[in-house]
């Protein structure tokens, strides 16, 4: 009687966290911290994986918020942080909602000190973003992805 394979045990583990990229760009100061402040505040994340080598991946989480007063951009900020993950005994349908949500929510946190760091060295009132839904995000990104084949049409 032959044996049967046991699982792999799922294990993950953060490798290095760590911040790939930074800009702080403030086009119209000095002039900005003399008109009154009133800003409209434009948020973008993006995040990207990138398979390193057998089981370690890269996910990488950016965070860019361009505020205006008046039509002028008082400051234009961005924060690329990433993470190496070891991700093993996952099954594949695992692993996206893995990289596409948990890992992006663990680097959230590091992401959102920085953005608030520099806004506040740059002089700016403080910035603190908000929580982020990944699962959310992640769960809108599937669909989105089910529907392209639905809507694609051969000529």
């Amino acid at each position: 009687m032959a044996e049967e394979q046991t699982p792999v045990e799922k294990q993950f583990s953060i490798q290095k966290i760590y911040t790939k990229d930074l800009s702080f760009e403030t086009p119209n100061t000095p002039k900005v911290f003399t008109e009154k402040w009133e800003p409209a505040v434009d948020f973008n994340l993006a995040s990207n994986v990138q398979v390193l080598e057998g089981s370690l991946y890269e996910v990488s989480l950016t965070v860019t918020i361009t505020v205006k007063t008046d039509d002028k951009t008082a400051y234009l900020v961005e924060v690329n942080q990433a993470g190496i993950f070891t991700l093993v005994g996952f099954a594949d349908e695992e692993l996206g909602p893995m990289v596409g949500s948990f890992c992006p929510n663990i680097l959230f946190p590091y992401a959102r000190e920085a953005v608030s760091d520099l806004v506040t060295k740059g002089g700016f009132p403080q910035l603190l973003l908000a929580p982020v839904n990944f699962d959310a995000l992640y769960a809108q990104h599937v669909q989105a992805q089910q529907q392209i084949p639905a809507s694609e049409t051969i000529n």
